[in-house]
């Protein structure tokens, strides 16, 4: 049994509050308006982004939102240096959009453990969870407003989800995502079509209650208020108006594990089952956790669930509630996963497949390329195993063609010595994408689509990478915070940007936009961008509509008790110009 600290949901809630007061910029004003002109003048339409505004907490105890000054963009010459001319010859090659994390969640589900919340974190329990689609529709409506990069001005070529798009792996879930990005219709509500039935009205203290005026442990900090109606509104049917560009998808650990850490294949009957637990004792709860968490015990749920009989008393182990089964929560593997994408009824704005082919159908290979633009190429990998745990590694036969990809368009490239090698090839530049990042790719457990094949993990990918001086960017998300890392090299030509982005469900909620541009002298700028959901900062409390529940979305994340304003990130890991040697200049 592994060892948890039984104090969790009080230190976790102590550093969630700390973590709310929002830090001043480590310059002064006056340093930060002038870096902030001074980048209003390089860019060409900064309406709509993190570069004009951003949403900032104000007050104590419970804190609303309001419009704080927009974050400039900064520098980074880590891979190799800038010249100050090049925004006068510099030529945009391609514009996109990255959404990552978005947990579309059934949040009724039977499978769900929020009660492990208090060990967890926000990953098992958020207040804010069940607007989770109407969130994600506002998002799609502010790329749909923009309509190209900032910076440079070139149309959007498309969107790309950076997996954990469904919460559960639930069909319904699946549904709802596609509407979402596609457009149409959504009542994001399961069970019992007449109401709510999940942790958010079951009477436990452990949650935040909206409906009801009891004093929970989120109301008695002096934090949620009490919003009659809430439940009914966040569960209504509501309209997204699908995205305006092509968008693909990457697969992550949510999208075909239970939790994104369970076994495939645990549970299943749970999901259409009419039972969920809604709270439990240590006992269980330490169990239940550590088959999430520890590799040694990963899937080994707690058999006991309901009461332990005693002589002469009755210990309750966990609340077990009768909820309506519903079918559509039932699961879907890979081959389910892809066969969605690959849908007509699905296609919405396209590509067909959004990036899945037939060669993908089997739900045994999730990667493959795809045109970012001319000269520049995308590959989406699969970085998830069905084996449990969240994180996340890399199989041979994926990585054997991910190189092979990479050599097949590289007039130059390193062998494993060192050794600068040359072949008559068109060069191509390269974008990768994934779920998870370099440093969270340490789960060796074999994936059962391929039970027998070696496992690799990111360090290895990242030395694998680090050979072709045409992959420009691994863009991925996983981690819920912003971070941009330069994988360096001691020749200029082989570095490449690692560039991770905050999830939509937790605080800050935030996409990002990036646009390639040849600079014209043996550089590139890759220019990262943040962006908020099109929704109002701050509404009155009440306002039910669709635009007043998705501000209240934004709103809930950032007083969530285990809100962390370190996943900003610092201005190194927001709105960025990254430099990097362009070796083979892009057509």
């Amino acid at each position: 049994m592994a060892s948890f600290n039984r104090r969790g949901f009080l230190l976790s809630s102590a550093m969630g509050l700390a973590a709310l007061g929002l830090s001043a910029p480590p310059v002064s004003a006056a340093t930060h308006d002038r870096l902030l002109r001074r980048t209003l003048d390089r860019v060409v339409d900064p309406e709509g982004t993190t570069l004009t505004e951003v949403a900032t907490p104000v007050g104590d105890g419970y804190r609303l939102l309001t419009s704080g000054p927009g974050w400039p963009i900064e520098v980074r010459e880590d891979l190799v240096a800038a010249r100050s001319d090049r925004d006068d010859r510099r030529t945009p090659l391609a514009a996109f959009v990255q959404f990552t994390d978005l947990h579309i969640m059934d949040v009724q589900s039977p499978v769900r453990f929020e009660y492990t919340h208090p060990i967890l974190g926000s990953s098992a329990h958020r207040p804010q969870e069940t607007l989770a689609p109407l969130g994600a529709s506002a998002l799609v409506a502010r790329v749909n407003s923009l309509r190209a990069g900032p910076v440079t001005g070139r149309p959007f070529d498309f969107m790309m989800t950076t997996g954990d798009n469904t919460d559960n792996h639930e069909q319904i879930e699946l549904e709802w995502l596609m509407a979402i990005l596609n457009g149409g219709s959504i009542t994001p509500n399961t069970g019992d079509p007449s109401g709510y039935e999940g942790v958010q009205n079951c009477g436990s203290d452990l949650y935040w209650h909206p409906d009801s005026e009891r004093d929970d442990r989120y109301k008695s900090r002096g934090f949620f208020p009490h919003l009659p109606g809430f439940l009914d509104a966040a569960t209504s049917e509501f309209h997204s108006p699908g995205l305006d560009v092509p968008w693909y998808c990457t697969i992550g650990n949510h999208d075909n594990t239970p939790s994104g850490t369970l076994p495939v294949g645990s549970l299943t009957d749970c999901f259409i089952g009419d039972r969920k637990i809604m709270f439990a004792d240590d006992r269980v709860t330490e169990q239940a956790a550590a088959a999430m968490t520890e590799p040694d015990q990963v899937g080994e749920l707690p058999d006991e669930v309901e009461r332990l009989e005693e002589p002469g008393t009755v210990k309750a182990s966990s609340i077990v509630s009768t909820v309506t089964p519903d079918e559509r929560r039932m699961p879907f593997d890979t081959k389910g996963f892809v066969a969605a994408h690959l849908s007509e009824a699905n296609t919405g704005p396209g590509p067909v497949g959004h990036g899945f082919t037939e060669a993908n159908a089997d739900g045994v290979d999730c990667f493959y390329t795809f045109p970012i633009a001319e000269g520049v190429t995308g590959i989406s990998m699969d970085t998830t195993t069905l084996a449990g745990l969240a994180n996340g590694s890399i199989g041979k036969t994926q990585y054997d063609w991910l190189e092979r990809t990479l050599r097949a368009s590289s007039s130059v490239y390193y062998d494993l010595l060192g050794r600068r090698r040359t072949q008559q090839v068109t060069d191509e530049l390269f974008v990768l994408f994934s779920h998870h990042t370099s440093d969270t790719m340490t789960n060796p457990l074999p994936d059962r689509r391929r039970p027998a094949e070696l496992r690799y993990i990111g360090d290895i990918l990242v030395t694998m990478l680090k050979r072709y001086p045409n992959v420009l960017a691994w863009v991925n998300g996983h981690t819920h915070y912003n971070k941009v890392r330069a994988h360096t090299s001691s020749s200029p030509e082989r570095g490449f940007w690692e560039i991770n982005t905050a999830s939509h469900i937790d605080h800050p909620q935030m996409a990002r936009c990036i646009e390639i541009v040849d600079n014209a002298d043996g550089t590139m700028s890759l220019f990262t961008t943040l962006l908020e959901a099109d929704s109002p900062y701050q509404v009155d409390h009440g306002d039910y509509s669709q635009a007043g529940l998705a501000s209240l979305y934004r709103e809930l994340s950032v007083n969530d008790l285990y809100a962390d304003a370190a996943n900003l990130g610092s201005e190194a890991d927001r709105n960025v110009e990254l430099l990097v040697a362009a070796h083979h200049p892009a057509r």
